[in-house]
């Protein structure tokens, strides 16, 4: 009996979405690895159009924006909480933070726990980006978001968040060798 994941469409009540490419259609539902693709496949619709228009808009690269978000939601940060919580890696961040300085966005200042460390924190021109994006970053979200209840919105959340605190359960690399678990 194949897993109910695999074929979600030929039970799904709404049906299949109309124009679906055959290959999108294999890669969401009959595939074995269908979370992580479904994972990226809606991120993409969020991220493609988002990070394009602020580029357009604001000219900065994702990782520029990336960092400038950062800072919007939380000051005071150094670049490796930054890589941390992104993904990106050191040097990418490193050049977006660069950027962002020379053009006066961000401000590096001392590490008032460590005056041998920095900390970053977003200057009044950077929150001036910042605040016009949220609106357009939220409207997509609510977009994305919109064909599901109230409750189901909110077990989606819950469900993610269940997978979101597993991950430091999970190996960070994946060595030639390793046998699945």
């Amino acid at each position: 009996m194949p897993e109910p994941h695999l074929h979600a469409l030929s039970n799904d009540p709404l049906g299949t979405p109309s124009g679906l490419d055959p290959l999108i259609a294999q890669k969401l539902w009959r595939n074995p690895c269908w979370f992580s693709f479904r994972i990226n496949y809606v991120a993409l619709h969020f991220n493609i159009p988002v990070y394009g228009w602020i580029e357009k808009t604001f000219d900065l690269t994702r990782p520029e924006f990336v960092v400038l978000y950062s800072l919007g939601l939380q000051g005071g940060v150094a670049a490796r909480d930054i890589c941390a919580s992104s993904g990106f890696p050191k040097p990418t961040i490193s050049r977006a933070i660069q950027q962002l300085l020379k053009r006066k966005l961000i401000s590096r200042d001392a590490d008032p726990r460590d005056h041998r460390s920095y900390v970053l924190n977003i200057a009044a021109a950077g929150r001036s980006i910042f605040d016009a994006t949220m609106p357009v970053m939220v409207e997509r979200e609510r977009t994305m978001l919109s064909r599901l209840t109230p409750g189901e919105r909110s077990m989606l959340s819950e469900l993610l968040a269940k997978v979101v605190f597993d991950t430091p359960n999970w190996p960070t690399t994946i060595q030639e060798g390793d046998k699945p678990t």
